[in-house]
C-alpha cells in the first residue's frame, strides 16, 4: 500500500511583527505634523488668493471717492471726480512688460470732495537708456475717472533707493508715506488702477499678482504626500521578523 508524502516547506519562513523604535516614530509624528501643517496652510492661502480673484473679477457697483477706503475690499471699483497733478509725477521703476524693463506713471489725482488719490495710468518703456525716461504728461483738465482699488507694489527684499529731485520722479517700492512726504500732504492709503478703457492711460493689464490658486492646491497637494511618505517608510521600518533585533 503507497503512502501519501508528506512535505514540508523548505522554508519555514519567520512571522513578521510590529515593533516601532521610540526615536523613529518620534521624528515621524514630528515631520508628520510640520508637512500637514504646510499643507493646511497651503489650502488657507489657496482660499485666499480665490477670494481676491472673485474681488478681482466682481463686476459689482463702484464706489464713489472720496471716502474712507481703508475698509473696502482690496479690487473694489470706483469713480473719482478731480483733476490729476501732472507737474507732480512718480514713475515706479522695475516694472515689467513682455520682458522689457520699464516704469508705471503714478499720478497724483486731486479729488473735488477733498484730498488726493495716486492713479496707476499704466506701463511705459524706457527709451534707449534709462536715464530717457518715457513721457507721461497729462492734462489738468476735470474729469470722472474709474478702475478699481490695489496696494503698491511690495519688493521681495526692500531696497534703499537713492533720492530724486526733479519731476516726474523716480521711485523704486515706494511706500504710501513716503510718498505722501514727497507730495508735501496726505493722499488715500490705497492706489487706483486705472481702467484700460479710459483716456490718458499706457499699457493697462492688470492681473492679479502672486501665485495662483491652483499652485497653492498643487503645494498642498505635496506637502500631505511627504506626511503619507513619511508614515509609510515609518511602518515599514516598525517590522521586523521574529529573531531580528529591535
Amino acid at each position: 500500500m503507497l503512502r501519501k508524502r508528506e512535505y514540508s516547506p523548505v522554508l519555514n519562513p519567520r512571522r513578521l511583527r510590529f515593533a516601532p523604535r521610540p526615536a523613529a516614530t518620534f521624528a515621524t509624528i514630528v515631520a508628520a505634523v510640520a508637512f500637514i501643517a504646510l499643507g493646511q496652510w497651503q489650502l488657507n492661502r489657496a482660499a485666499e488668493k480665490r477670494a481676491l480673484a472673485e474681488d478681482f473679477a466682481g463686476a459689482g457697483p463702484a464706489l464713489a471717492l472720496p471716502a474712507d477706503s481703508r475698509d473696502w475690499p482690496r479690487y473694489q471699483r470706483v469713480t473719482a471726480r478731480g483733476r490729476y497733478d501732472s507737474a507732480r509725477q512718480f514713475l515706479l521703476d522695475n516694472r515689467i512688460h513682455g520682458g522689457r524693463a520699464g516704469v508705471e506713471a503714478l499720478t497724483p489725482f486731486v479729488l473735488d470732495g477733498g484730498g488726493v488719490v495716486l492713479v496707476n495710468r499704466g506701463w511705459q518703456p524706457f527709451g534707449a537708456t534709462r536715464d530717457i525716461l518715457p513721457g507721461v504728461a497729462v492734462s489738468p483738465e476735470p474729469r470722472t475717472i474709474a478702475g478699481r482699488l490695489d496696494e503698491l507694489p511690495r519688493p521681495g527684499i526692500a531696497l534703499e533707493a537713492p533720492p530724486a529731485t526733479d519731476w516726474p520722479r523716480l521711485v523704486s517700492y515706494p511706500t504710501s508715506d513716503q510718498l505722501a512726504t514727497m507730495l508735501g500732504g496726505a493722499i488715500e492709503p490705497r492706489i487706483v488702477l486705472l481702467d484700460a478703457d479710459e483716456p490718458d492711460g499706457f499699457v493697462r493689464e492688470w492681473i492679479l499678482p502672486g501665485t495662483t490658486p491652483g499652485r497653492h492646491l498643487g503645494y498642498a497637494l505635496q506637502w500631505f504626500a511627504f506626511a503619507a511618505t513619511a508614515i509609510a517608510i515609518w511602518l515599514a521600518l516598525s517590522l521586523h521578523r521574529d529573531g531580528d533585533d529591535a
